[in-house]
């Protein structure tokens, strides 16, 4: 015979090989998904803020520190932290959530495209498109 203790373990191993295998999708709140794209376009932002606030900074540590461009990267890359952990207390599933972050490269090609005249060419689109399937492949 099984003791009591014993059933209670093998029940939750169960329960967790259940879930492992289980073909029902994960609930992921919607807040969570924006959540993720406003960290996905801040995450590009801060990107933008780091490669201008380079171009500004001089050889000193004081260019660096006091730059205000590299402070806004920083500033970025928290709240992206934050939207993180935000989206995740509300439910948020890595495997849906994480790949939606990858449209920081979309975000970073538009954010280049406004600043600096880089050109978006057919090839980038399909790029974008090849992503974005990618995106919603990974999160089902």
């Amino acid at each position: 015979m099984i003791d009591s203790e014993s059933r209670s373990t093998l029940r939750i191993a169960f329960d967790r090989i259940n879930r492992l295998v289980s073909l029902e999708p994960v609930r992921t709140s919607p807040v969570a998904i924006v959540f993720f794209v406003i960290a996905a376009f801040l995450g590009a932002l801060g990107q933008f803020y780091y490669k201008s606030g380079a171009e500004k900074a001089g050889n000193t540590l004081a260019s660096y520190v006091f730059n205000a461009r590299l402070l806004g990267g920083v500033i970025c890359y928290i709240a992206v932290m934050v939207l993180f952990v935000a989206a995740f207390k509300r439910g948020g599933a890595l495997t849906v959530l994480y790949p939606i972050y990858a449209s920081t490269f979309i975000f970073a090609a538009i954010i280049a495209w406004f600043a600096y005249g880089m050109p978006i060419r057919p090839v980038h689109c399909a790029g974008f498109a090849l992503l974005i399937a990618g995106m919603y492949l990974l999160g089902r």
